[in-house]
C-alpha cells in the first residue's frame, strides 16, 4: 500500500513497472516518509504513473486547479456535452477563472473533493437531476488511530517502510504498524493521553482526571521535537458496517457559505473508541518503553478520526438510492462517472487504495473510446514475483 519501488537503495534505474513508459525510479532507502512525502523519487505516486502517462499520451493536467461547478451544454442531461468552470486554488486573487468544454466529466476527486462538488452542482442547479443519496452512505473504514512514543530521546523507530506489517486481533478488527519517518513531528498534536471509556463518564472528564493526575505526562507529549522519529503508529482498522452523511451547511466559522458537515443519520454511527485499539497500544509501550497515545479529537469530543474516508456516492440500483449504477455513470447524465474512494460501498477494514484503484479501472474500462480515434495496445506491466508467495502458482483465479 505504501507503493515503493524496491531496487537497490538510492539507485536510478528506468521504468521498472510499465514496460519502459514510465519515467526512471530510485530505490527505496527506507527513510520511512512514505506517507508524509517520499523526497527520493522511491514512491510510485499518481505523477509517476496515470499522469505522468497521461500527459504523456496527449492529456494536460491542470495544476492548483479548482473546479467551482459543472454545466451541461443544450440538453439537460449532457449528452451534448458539459462547461466546467475552473479556477486559481493557491491565491485568495488573481483567481484565473476559466471555462472549459468537454463531451464528458469524471469526477476524481476523493470525498472531500467529489461530494461538496456534487452537493454544490445540485443545489446551485447546473446539475439539478443528480440523487439525493449525495453524501450518504460515508464512512470511516471503521478506524482509530493510536500510538506509542519511546520515553528515551534517543531512540529512533522512524527508519524502514513506512507500512510494514499487519494483524487480525479478532474476526472484525485489523492493526496495521505505521511510521511517519523524520520530519513529520507536527502530527504529535493530534494526539495525547490515551484514556478508555466509561459507561456512565464521559471520556472528556476521564481525559480532564487523567492529565490532573499525570500532569508531568501530559506535558511531555506536548513536545514535539523528535516526536515522529521516537513513535510507532497503529491504525486500527474494522470492517462493521457504521456510516455517516456529509451534508453541505453554514457554521459558526463560515456564516455567509455553505461547507461541508456530517450528520450521524440513520443506522450505526462510526465508533470513537476501540478498546482493541487501546490494548494494542499499551502492550507496544511496554515493549518499546514509552507512553500510549490516541487522538485527541475522540477522548474530548467524542468524534470518530480516519486516514481513509469513503463513500458519498453510493452505487445503487437507482437515483432513489444511490448517485451512480454499478458501472459508476451518475444516473441522470450522459458521459458522467465518479471514479474515487466516494464509490466505496463499505468499510473494508483494510488500507482502500488497491480497490479504489481497481474499481476505478473497471469503470473505465467500459467506456467506449472516442469514434475514430487509434486505439492503443494496453501497457503490459513487470509483475514482480512474491518474495514469499501464500498461495500456489498460479492462483487459482477469482470466481
Amino acid at each position: 500500500d505504501v507503493g515503493v519501488f524496491f531496487g537497490e537503495p538510492g539507485q536510478e534505474v528506468p521504468d521498472p513497472y510499465f514496460a519502459g513508459e514510465g519515467p526512471a525510479r530510485k530505490g527505496c532507502i527506507a527513510c520511512g516518509g512514505c506517507m508524509v512525502g517520499c523526497r527520493h523519487d522511491a514512491k510510485n505516486t499518481l505523477d509517476k504513473n496515470y499522469l505522468y502517462l497521461a500527459e504523456k499520451y496527449g492529456a494536460e493536467v491542470l495544476a492548483e486547479t479548482d473546479v467551482t461547478d459543472v454545466r451541461p451544454l443544450g440538453a439537460a442531461d449532457g449528452s451534448d456535452g458539459y462547461e466546467v468552470l475552473t479556477e486559481r486554488s493557491t491565491t485568495p486573487w488573481r483567481k484565473r477563472r476559466r471555462a472549459i468544454r468537454a463531451r464528458g466529466v469524471v469526477f476524481a476527486g476523493g470525498v472531500l473533493g467529489t461530494v461538496p462538488l456534487l452537493h454544490q452542482c445540485k443545489e446551485r442547479g447546473s446539475l439539478g437531476r443528480l440523487s439525493d443519496a449525495i453524501g450518504t452512505f460515508v464512512r470511516t473504514n471503521s478506524e482509530a488511530l493510536v500510538s506509542t512514543t519511546a520515553s528515551d530521546p534517543k531512540r529512533d523507530v522512524g527508519k524502514g517502510i513506512a507500512i510494514t506489517s499487519g494483524v487480525h486481533v479478532d474476526d472484525e478488527t485489523h492493526i496495521e504498524i505505521v511510521r511517519y519517518g523524520d520530519g513529520g513531528d507536527g502530527l504529535s498534536f493530534l494526539a495525547n493521553v490515551m484514556v478508555d471509556a466509561h459507561p456512565k463518564v464521559p471520556r472528556w472528564a476521564l481525559l480532564v482526571a487523567e492529565i490532573g493526575r499525570h500532569p508531568i505526562k501530559f506535558l511531555r507529549q506536548l513536545w514535539p521535537f523528535g516526536w515522529s522519529r521516537r513513535t510507532a503508529i497503529l491504525l486500527v482498522m474494522q470492517h462493521l458496517d457504521n456510516h455517516i452523511r456529509l451534508v453541505m451547511r453554514r457554521r459558526w466559522f463560515s456564516p455567509f457559505k455553505k461547507t461541508i458537515d456530517s450528520d450521524i443519520g440513520a443506522g450505526d454511527r462510526p465508533p470513537t473508541y476501540m478498546q482493541q485499539a487501546n490494548t494494542a497500544a499499551r502492550a507496544m509501550a511496554k515493549k518499546l518503553g514509552g507512553e500510549p497515545s490516541s487522538i485527541l479529537i475522540e477522548a474530548a469530543f467524542n468524534l470518530s478520526s480516519t486516514a481513509h474516508i469513503l463513500g458519498g456516492a453510493p452505487i445503487g440500483r437507482d437515483a432513489s438510492v444511490g448517485v451512480i449504477d454499478r458501472d459508476h455513470r451518475v444516473f441522470g447524465y450522459a458521459n458522467m462517472l465518479v471514479c474515487d474512494g466516494s464509490t466505496i460501498p463499505a468499510n473494508l477494514g483494510v488500507n482502500p487504495s488497491l480497490t479504489i484503484t481497481a474499481m476505478s479501472e473497471r469503470a473505465m474500462e467500459k467506456v467506449p473510446p472516442k469514434p475514430g480515434a487509434p486505439v492503443r495496445e494496453p501497457i503490459v506491466g513487470v509483475v514482480p514475483e512474491p518474495l514469499y508467495p501464500r498461495s500456489p502458482d498460479p492462483a487459482p483465479k477469482a470466481r
